[in-house]
């Protein structure tokens, strides 16, 4: 059966994600743990407080612009 046809198949990996399984965000408060953590970066006192500051100059968009 070739991939033309139709019922087939598309293997995960060629598939796009759709939108709204890229955000994590459901309209609620960006918390500093949120952002550190989409960072990649580890929960310390001092990642939380760049978070804090980042969220601070940036509001919500601080976690969008981590997140794909």
């Amino acid at each position: 059966m070739s991939t033309s046809e139709s019922g087939a198949s598309v293997p995960p990996g060629d598939r796009a994600t759709p939108d709204a399984l890229l955000h994590a965000r459901t309209g609620t408060e960006v918390a500093p743990e949120d952002v550190v953590l989409a960072a990649g970066r580890d929960v310390t006192p001092e990642n939380l407080e760049w978070a804090r500051r980042k969220i601070e100059a940036e509001g919500a968009a601080a976690l969008d612009k981590l997140l794909p």
